[in-house]
């Protein structure tokens, strides 16, 4: 089973910018869908970003679109560029992966999190 572990959280003023990275283990990334999650307090969790399995549409929410990107950097690793970073993307970020083709929001496997903080 794949298991995911990020790192690379913290707090940054607003504008900064923090790199999160993925790393798995247990089973190959290949053919696996894979993309970032986050749940800011007291809200629901909420796709950020999505690398589809097969061709297709990578996907951006729109409150990131310009700002974050998504890239897979090895063979067992991805990444999540945040730039220009606000204070509303204070979360607890996941990345995750699955079997399905397309980004849906499915996941089957989750990482335990890290917390990224932005201050005013």
């Amino acid at each position: 089973q794949l298991r995911l572990v990020e790192s690379g959280g913290g707090l940054v003023q607003t504008g900064g910018s923090l790199k999160l990275s993925c790393a798995t283990s247990g089973d190959t990334l290949d053919g696996k869908t894979m993309g970032w999650v986050r749940q800011p307090p007291g809200e629901r969790r909420e796709g950020v970003v999505c690398i589809p399995r097969v061709g297709g549409a990578w996907y951006y929410a729109p409150y990131v679109e310009g700002r974050f990107t998504i890239a897979r950097t090895g063979k067992d690793t991805f990444m999540l560029q945040m730039n220009s970073l606000r204070p509303e993307d204070t979360a607890e970020y996941s990345c995750a992966a699955s079997e399905r083709d397309a980004c849906i929001g499915i996941y089957y496997y989750w990482g335990q999190g890290t917390q990224v903080s932005v201050s005013s």
